[in-house]
């Protein structure tokens, strides 16, 4: 067995209608003063109506920064440090999707009151010094398992990013409480979804850090997500299969937390950049296409996974009809479920794709796990072919 080091949450607490206790909860961290980092949507659903009220019985005062953004850039994180230093929360709260739980790390990094290092020393792995403020994350969407993993992306520029990554980043608590999804809407809910299934798969691929726990992870959360993915996107009502969902994020969060993922991210990356397309989706685009080019190295892999995705349906067969299975069984998951099955229907351009093949180059942070190495004629070809 290959050396491997995990970590992961302190606490994970799994149960509907969880949310409720958040003020609770915050007391017994000795919290008197609290930030809820989290985004303009939210607060329209009205998904802290039930959860507000708490805090005073509680003897706990709340503030809500819900400015956050898809894509955050770092003036609307600033802005949310900001806030916290004024209001001298003892506890940051993220709620909401990936960039509200990322944009609330940073906040309890960057607004302790003994942190002495500025938002552009951070970047990068291993450059956050000294301590954090407590800090719970609650999602609100079973995809990106935030909450779970040391690593916040923040953007720079106009379509760059960057991120901090850090154990520090790492939540006291994890609250999933499928209460908070029952209002997506079916297309967010399957995008976010496949995210998370793209998050197992590479997990159980990744050529560098690949590991028993993370193996896993993977597939619990697999078989967790495959098995829920039809019934939360046609039923989402089905309180019981969103909080499945919220597991198998979660897990699969876990895992790829320390078996990162690889080129479905470093190809979804640039779609995201220039064209805003959600991250979810963006992964969903190129996910079968991005297997198939690594299946001649992978494909032992992908047979493993097979029977958890594809069911009672997977025919007998070798290593490479199965994987055959598993990668159409994938794309057939986008289909049922409405999304755009090619870049054009998502409006990229033909004339932009070799800028982006030239982008995901730069993601060799996420290259370098990937089971097949990739170069910039494989991504262009893989772009051409999922156009």
């Amino acid at each position: 067995m290959l050396p491997f080091s995990f970590a992961t949450t302190a606490q994970i607490l799994c149960e509907i209608g969880a949310s409720q206790r958040l003020a609770e909860l915050c007391r017994e961290r000795g919290a008197q003063r609290v930030l809820i980092v989290t985004d303009p949507g939210i607060s329209k659903l009205g998904l802290l109506d039930a959860v507000l009220p708490g805090f005073a019985p509680a003897s706990v005062s709340v503030e809500v920064f819900d400015q956050v953004v898809a894509d955050p850039p770092e003036a609307i994180l600033l802005a949310a440090v900001m806030q916290a230093k004024v209001l001298k929360a003892q506890l940051i709260i993220g709620f909401g999707g990936g960039s509200s739980m990322d944009v609330a790390k940073l906040v309890a990094l960057l607004a302790h009151p003994d942190c002495s290092q500025e938002l552009a020393q951070i970047y990068g792995v291993g450059n956050a010094r000294g301590q954090r403020l407590p800090l719970i994350l609650v999602p609100t969407t079973a995809g990106t398992g935030s909450e779970v993993t040391q690593i916040s992306i923040i953007t720079t520029g106009e379509t760059t990013k960057m991120g901090v990554v850090s154990p520090l980043l790492l939540p006291d608590l994890a609250l999933l409480d499928a209460e908070l999804t029952l209002g997506l809407p079916p297309a967010v809910t399957a995008a976010t979804g496949i995210d998370a299934m793209v998050h197992a798969i590479e997990a159980y691929t990744s050529a560098l850090k690949k590991n028993p726990l993370s193996d896993l992870l993977a597939r619990e959360a697999l078989r967790l997500l495959a098995a829920n993915l039809d019934e939360v996107v046609h039923n989402g009502a089905n309180c019981e299969a969103r909080q499945a969902m919220l597991l198998g994020s979660c897990l699969a969060g876990q895992a790829f937390a320390n078996a990162p993922v690889a080129a479905v991210h470093a190809l979804a990356y640039p779609l995201g950049g220039h064209f805003h397309i959600p991250h979810g989706l963006s992964n969903a685009l190129v996910l079968p296409h991005v297997l198939g080019f690594n299946a001649s190295v992978a494909a032992p892999l992908y047979a493993e996974l097979a029977p958890l995705v594809v069911g009672k349906q997977l025919r007998a067969g070798g290593v490479v009809q199965q994987t055959e299975q598993f990668i159409g069984a994938l794309a057939d998951f986008s289909e049922r479920s409405g999304l755009p099955m090619r870049l054009r229907d998502a409006g990229v351009p033909q004339e932009m794709l070799p800028t982006l093949a030239r982008d995901a180059m730069q993601q060799q942070r996420l290259l370098v796990n990937n089971p097949r190495e990739m170069t910039e004629a494989h991504a262009l070809a893989i772009y051409q072919v999922a156009y």
